[in-house]
Order: C-alpha cells, then structure tokens, then sequence
C-alpha cells in the first residue's frame, strides 16, 4: 500500500497514472485549481475527485509516500513547498512511470510527430495477441479504459515519450527520464519554441535520447527523415541501429491496404 498525493491531478496524463495507480490499491489523494473535462468525469467515477478546487499545503503530511507534480503547477506552488520542507520524495510524471517499472523492458517511442500513432498500433498488436503489457500514451484510444496502465505482472512496458519538460522543477525532457532498453525516433522538426528557442537546442534533445541507449540496447529511426537519420546512425557497436520506412500500401475507396507482392492486407480505421 503507498499514499500517494497528485498536484495538478486534473492534468490529461496525471488524472489517468493516478487512476491506474488507485486501481493496483494505491491511496490516491488530490489538488488542482482548475479540473475540465474529461478529466472530472473520470476522477469523480473513481471518487478521486478532489472535494474543492484550489492549494491546500494541509493536505500534505508526513504520511505521505511521494508526492507527484504535475506542470501545471508552478515552483512555488503551496504544496510542493510543503512537500519538500517535510523530506517527502517529489516526483514529476515520467520519474514515476520509471520508479513503477524498473523492473520492465521499457519501449519508448520519440519524435516530434507520430508518437501516439506509433503507441497506438504496438499495444493494439500486442493486444489482440495477449501479451501481458504496460502502457502510458498521451490519447485516450479505442478499447483502453485509461491512458496509463500499470501492473505487476507485465514484462514490458511501451510509453510514449515526450521532449517536453518533466516538471516545474524540472528542465529535463520527460523522454530522458525513462532510461529506454528500445527506443524509437518518428522524426524530428523543431517544436516547442517557448523551450527550445532554436532548432540546435531542440535537435539536441534527441541526439540526448539516442546517447541514451544501453550497451545491447535498440534504437530505431525512420530512414526518411534527414534528422532523424543523423541521430540514428551514431554508429555504436554496442548498441543495434534499426532505420524503418513507410511500408508499401495503396488506398483504394478510402481504404488502405498495406502490399506484400501480390497480396494486399486491409487495415481498415488505423490511417
């Protein structure tokens, strides 16, 4: 049992890691100064919903495990002063994800665009083969309750990795905070300006992920993307560079077909 406490638990991704977290019998407790849609619904049919909106350093006790951050806290936030004047451990997202699965395989798909997509498809496939799998993606998808799932029976975990900071607290890239064993590069087009003020320093975020890589560790890239490219091929020995491409298909009446020879092989609703 862990008392775990979310500031900014409204947030997309955090209102949904602390569902996953009161369904593995978590005490899960709460603040935010602002809960919208769906986040509400989905915290109040799991009676995680805050009972007032706003700060409350009260809230905040020794009894306490950890703490988790959202970034729509700010660093001077009330309660995560308290948290740090009382010794509790602080976590932003990612750094949790990680604690909950050191003991996984961690696939952590990267990029500026196509993240989500990519996520989607690999725990649809292993889905529908039933593997025992953990997930955290930043959509809600078609046949999964929550965008976080985690347990302590999964071997392996598939997270969509995000270069956007992890915390209030903390510049580094949330992607850098899950410490891959696969790790996957879509593409790379500078983005998140108010961050990274020029295209060097964002690139570099990525060049960050792949050094990243473990010894025996993967690192996949899409070869028609220049950028991605140049980061994929760092040329390691210890480390096994995997570049992927656009597999052929035609789209005929709305519907694409992927094309093997002759054959054609319909994926009606993914594209």
């Amino acid at each position: 049992m862990q008392n775990i406490h979310f500031i900014a638990i409204g947030g997309s991704i955090m209102h949904n890691l602390a569902i996953a977290l009161h369904k593995k019998g978590y005490q899960i407790s709460g603040s935010d100064d602002e809960i919208f849609e769906p986040s509400y619904s989905s915290l109040k049919k799991y009676d995680l919903l805050p009972k007032q909106q706003g700060w409350n350093p009260d809230l905040i006790t020794k009894d306490l495990d950890a703490v988790i951050v959202g970034m729509h806290a700010r660093k001077d936030n009330p309660e995560l002063k308290k948290a740090e004047e009382l010794g509790i451990k602080v976590y932003s997202f990612p750094e949790y994800i990680y604690e909950q699965s050191q003991d996984k395989q961690r696939i952590v798909i990267a990029g500026s665009h196509g993240k989500t997509s990519i996520t989607s498809m690999i725990i649809h496939v292993l889905k529908h083969f039933n593997r025992k799998f953990d997930f955290a993606v930043g959509a809600k998808l078609e046949g999964f309750e929550t965008m976080v799932q985690l347990t302590d029976v999964a071997p392996i975990i598939i997270i969509e990795g995000d270069e956007y900071l992890s915390s209030p607290i903390d510049s580094t890239p949330k992607f850098l905070k899950y410490h891959h064993h696969i790790g996957l590069i879509s593409g790379v087009a500078w983005d998140h300006i108010n961050v990274f003020p020029s295209e060097e320093i964002y690139v570099s975020q990525f060049d960050k992920f792949a050094d990243a890589s473990p010894k025996g560790g993967t690192l996949v890239y899409c070869e028609e993307d220049p950028l991605a490219t140049v980061i994929g091929t760092k040329g390691r020995e210890d480390v096994h560079e995997t570049p992927y491409k656009t597999h052929p298909f035609i789209i005929e009446h709305g519907t694409t077909y992927l094309t093997r020879g002759s054959e054609k092989h319909t994926y009606k609703g993914i594209w």
